[in-house]
């Protein structure tokens, strides 16, 4: 993969340009940049597989760059690398892939690396125009998941618990915000809950009334609401 490095400061450029060539040979390093509008001009002058972007330099600024490029036709993968972590989710907001904190540790880089390698031109381009993920705090960091590994989501509080098969991560997007970016994916089954409609298999009624959804791939029933019953109900016989 061909990889274009942005940093305002000559010696991280280095130390970055170092760490990728020990991680993976299979990435080529084909420019450095000292800010955004160099980042631009390069990605305008020869093909970038991904860029290892830093978010505060000089004049445009990194996640500016990361928005520019994101408009493009056929975007590079970006990966974000920052002192400073109070940028995570508008790194992610700007279609980043990964989010890499100084000083970059080499297991680090090469996890980043891998997400990079598996996220292919066609899936970036469609990741940048379907806004097809959320942006979840996991394990004491921030990761962008894809919409498609999402088993349901419930508000809790301030946050909403977003539940997959590995376990429970947390998002500061709506619940409303996330049914309407992501149309078609989900259904509202509680004020407090959307389940997603690929996962719903059973409706059941517990001894005291309540209705509870089983979905695939979790032990933890859903409540469903009585308003919305008739709605399940429907998607259930459309998939007998």
């Amino acid at each position: 993969m061909r990889v274009l490095i942005a940093d305002d400061e000559a010696p991280a450029r280095a130390r970055l340009a170092a760490l990728l060539v020990a991680a993976d040979d299979s990435f080529e390093v084909v420019g450095q940049a000292a800010n955004g509008a160099e980042v631009i001009a390069l990605c305008d002058r020869q093909p970038v597989d991904l860029v290892l972007l830093d978010i505060r330099m000089p004049g445009m600024d990194g996640i500016q760059a990361a928005l520019a490029l994101a408009g493009r036709p056929e975007p590079p993968a970006v990966v974000f690398v920052t002192a400073y972590d109070e940028h995570a989710l508008a790194a992610f907001d700007a279609n980043a892939i990964d989010y890499l904190l100084k000083p970059v540790r080499p297991e680090r880089l090469r996890r980043a690396l891998d997400k990079a390698r598996a996220l292919n031109q066609d899936q970036q381009t469609a990741l940048a125009e379907t806004g097809g993920f959320l942006n979840v705090s996991y394990r004491g960091g921030v990761q962008r998941i894809p919409a498609a590994e999402v088993l349901f989501l419930r508000a809790d509080s301030k946050y909403v618990e977003v539940w997959r098969d590995v376990g429970m991560a947390l998002t500061e997007e709506s619940l409303r915000a996330i049914e309407e970016r992501l149309p078609g994916l989900f259904l509202r089954v509680h004020r407090n809950a959307l389940v997603a409609v690929d996962r719903i298999r059973a409706l059941e009624r517990g001894d005291a009334g309540a209705f509870r959804l089983t979905v695939e791939g979790s032990d933890e029933a859903v409540e469903v609401s009585r308003r919305h019953v008739p709605e399940v109900r429907r998607l259930l016989r459309g998939n007998d």
